[in-house]
């Protein structure tokens, strides 16, 4: 027996390959009763604690530590063994390849977590947090860039060569993607200043709808009539935006005309009768209602209140019961509503003398 395991292969011994085959067997067996026993219970622990905090740190041992804790095991064991010139340098560049891409991920999921959490704890948070997938794909693309370069320089490889050349490189793209890159850029301000979010209604121009998806370079809304516009972010940021979902309350302007030959009490009463009928009304505060001016066949009335509401629904329904009770006050009281009239009068005399010439 001693024999045989004295016997060599490859500059090892059988001793020395069983007992690196017994370094990596007790390191995984270890590795898989430390993740179900002890790790499995701390992560059931901080599902119940009121801190997401630990529920993040816990999930990032789960997912980058038990990996980096395999591969550390395998580098020990085929690190005993006395390995060529060629293996030396495959097994260094394979553990340097395996970190670099545990560390990336490390640091792309570490940076989506906080961005997660900055957003959620705003005003409608969750709404946010579904628009930081465009943002999350630019900052990937980033961290891989300068992971693999930092890759490539530990591997001995010259970027300094390949940065320059990726830098005359991205001034002739940038140049030829002008109107992306703006529309990127603009993306970025939309997101962080939050001109509109995911379900506000705005009006761009003669164009309104609810946002529905705020992309890397455009934005899609869901017009009244049910098609869908869409915006490059460019044009959204270059605009006049108007948003009704920040609106805390609707100001309203309306008019009533009556006839001229409305008496002089009832012109007297009906700025007060639409106030008492304004303020009749829920949620609703009232602000003036006056006898404006001499219209051409009509006398105007002008009255404003503000619905303490931003639903447009909630506004018509105010304005209807509005309208309804001033139509049963003034037939109640006979006052009558003015429309486009015009008076012909005719002299005495001029009928006279066409009487005489017939």
């Amino acid at each position: 027996m001693n024999e045989y395991l004295a016997r060599t292969y490859f500059n090892n011994t059988v001793l020395d390959y069983f007992i690196a085959l017994g370094i990596l067997l007790i390191g995984f067996i270890l590795i898989i009763l430390f993740r179900k026993i002890v790790l499995n219970r701390i992560i059931r622990w901080t599902e119940n604690t009121s801190t997401s905090i630990d529920n993040y740190v816990m999930e990032g041992i789960a997912r980058f530590g038990i990996p980096a804790l395999y591969i550390t095991v395998l580098y020990v064991a085929v690190n005993y063994l006395v390995l060529s010139a060629r293996l030396s340098k495959v097994l260094e560049i394979a553990v340097t390849i395996a970190v670099t891409i545990l560390l990336i991920r490390l640091i792309s999921t570490a940076l989506l977590v906080v961005l997660r959490s900055y957003v959620r704890s705003q005003t409608n948070g969750e709404e946010k947090v579904k628009q930081l997938g465009g943002l999350m794909l630019i900052v990937n693309v980033m961290i891989w860039f300068i992971g693999l370069v930092f890759l490539f320089d530990n591997l001995g490889y010259d970027v300094t060569a390949v940065i320059a050349g990726l830098g005359i490189g991205g001034i002739a793209i940038a140049l030829a993607a002008q109107n992306i890159l703006g529309d990127l850029f603009n993306y970025f301000v939309i997101f962080f200043d939050r001109p509109f979010e995911v379900g506000d209604f705005i009006i761009i121009d003669q164009k309104m709808g609810v946002v529905e998806y705020i992309g890397v370079k455009t934005t899609r809304l869901k017009s009244l009539s049910g098609e869908q516009l869409v915006f490059s972010n460019s044009d959204l940021t270059n605009s006049r935006v108007h948003n009704y979902k920040r609106m805390q309350r609707r100001r309203v302007l309306f008019k009533n005309s009556v006839i001229y030959q409305t008496s002089l009490e009832h012109v007297q009463e009906i700025p007060k009768l639409i106030k008492s009928i304004i303020m009749e009304q829920q949620p609703v505060e009232f602000d003036r209602s006056h006898f404006s001016a001499y219209g051409d066949s009509s006398l105007d009335f002008e009255s404003v209140y503000y619905v303490l509401s931003s639903e447009y629904n909630v506004y018509m329904d105010v304005q209807q019961k509005i309208n309804v009770r001033i139509f049963e006050e003034f037939n109640k009281r006979g006052i009558e509503f003015a429309y486009p009239t015009r008076t012909l009068f005719v002299a005495k005399e001029q009928t006279e003398e066409v009487s005489e010439m017939l």
